[in-house]
């Protein structure tokens, strides 16, 4: 019921009109109206009659719950799944990375979103899947929220193997996942209270420099406390990382490499904000905010899957430069996909003949 009391602008419309606002890299209403009207007679091959004007986008914006592109997006992951290939560690167990980043608002513009007393901001909190690197789950919540009180209201499967920095350090969060068979991989927070249990070898030539299990012996979980295992990683800039994790079979190596895929997440986040429409926002209500982050977010499912279709080694950042130069072309979006650098063919010529009769010849 999103188009409930709607009068001609429907959701079609408005998905469009904010799709093009990342894609076509629009910074205002005025650019996304103008540059839909500008390109008008092509709107109709999408279902669309008119550009809409700019008082109408903004209504719908306030307006229309952003709750319909949040299943959207859904519906869109779901496909992009298929298309997914799996991460490349040696373990079947999936692989997810929870962080979370904060947008920054202006606070008298945003006064709902008031952070401190000169600043707002809101908080995407994400959840990355390693196979295809897909965001599997966001969820934007205001920034004064701690990154771990989200955290703990999610449900993973069985299995399901965790990596997160030490900003979602709670032990008794820890206690409860490992009861429920969720692995975890993150930072040993310094001053962390616990006694070794067993020392384990550690491979020669592999940069571990120390793989302990251990029991935590802080007050909240002396009684009961499960067993952990800390794994310390020196790397090639001689920088020494201790790895704290509730997986004691994999290899110590095993434990580093989940932890260096950390950073696919950073990289998502700094992708986000550097080629789509996600600093700056075009209505200045929490649903129009939360409009604008959904579409960015779809926009860049829209990348993955086009990615994942291609046979051609595009980068995320190119891809959407060569997308927006040919937004509104007419051509085959799966052979240019391939091999985008080709000309498209051209139209078979037909040379017009009329029956002329003998006396007109004459």
């Amino acid at each position: 019921q999103a188009e409930r009391h709607a009068r001609g602008f429907t959701c079609w419309e408005q998905f469009v009109a904010m799709l093009f606002c990342q894609l076509g890299r629009a910074q205002s209403l005025r650019e996304i109206c103008h540059g839909l009207a500008s390109i008008e007679g092509k709107l109709n091959h999408l279902g669309i009659d008119s550009a809409p004007n700019k008082s109408t986008l903004a209504y719908a914006n306030a307006h229309r719950p952003a709750e319909l592109y949040q299943r959207v997006f859904d519906e869109l992951l779901g496909r992009c799944r298929q298309l997914a290939p799996k991460h490349r560690l040696r373990f079947k167990n999936p692989l997810l990375s929870i962080d979370a980043s904060v947008i920054e608002l202006c606070a008298t513009v945003f006064d709902w979103a008031r952070y401190q007393k000169t600043k707002g901001a809101v908080k995407l909190h994400l959840i990355l899947d390693h196979s295809g690197l897909l965001p599997s789950f966001c969820h934007i919540e205001e920034a004064r929220k701690y990154d771990v009180v989200v955290a703990r209201e999610l449900e993973f499967a069985p299995g399901t193997v965790l990596v997160f920095d030490r900003g979602y350090t709670d032990f008794t969060w820890f206690k409860s996942l490992t009861e429920r068979g969720v692995l975890f991989v993150t930072r040993l927070k310094r001053g962390t209270l616990y006694e070794i249990v067993e020392e384990r070898p550690v491979p020669q030539r592999s940069g571990v420099t120390r793989d302990v299990i251990i029991r935590l012996t802080g007050r909240r979980l002396k009684r009961d406390a499960p067993l952990f295992r800390i794994v310390e990683y020196r790397d090639h800039d001689g920088r020494v990382f201790a790895f704290l994790t509730n997986q004691l079979s994999f290899g110590a190596t095993t434990i580093a490499a989940i932890y260096q895929q950390r950073w696919e997440i950073e990289s998502f986040f700094k992708a986000l904000k550097q080629n789509l429409r996600i600093k700056t926002f075009v209505g200045t209500s929490a649903n129009a905010l939360r409009i604008q982050i959904w579409t960015a977010l779809i926009a860049m499912l829209v990348l993955r899957y086009l990615k994942l279709r291609s046979i051609f080694g595009w980068g995320l950042s190119n891809l959407l430069a060569m997308l927006r130069f040919n937004l509104f072309t007419y051509r085959d979006l799966w052979t240019w996909l391939d091999n985008p650098f080709q000309p498209p063919p051209r139209p078979p010529t037909t040379q017009l003949t009329l029956p002329w009769t003998a006396a007109e010849r004459g």
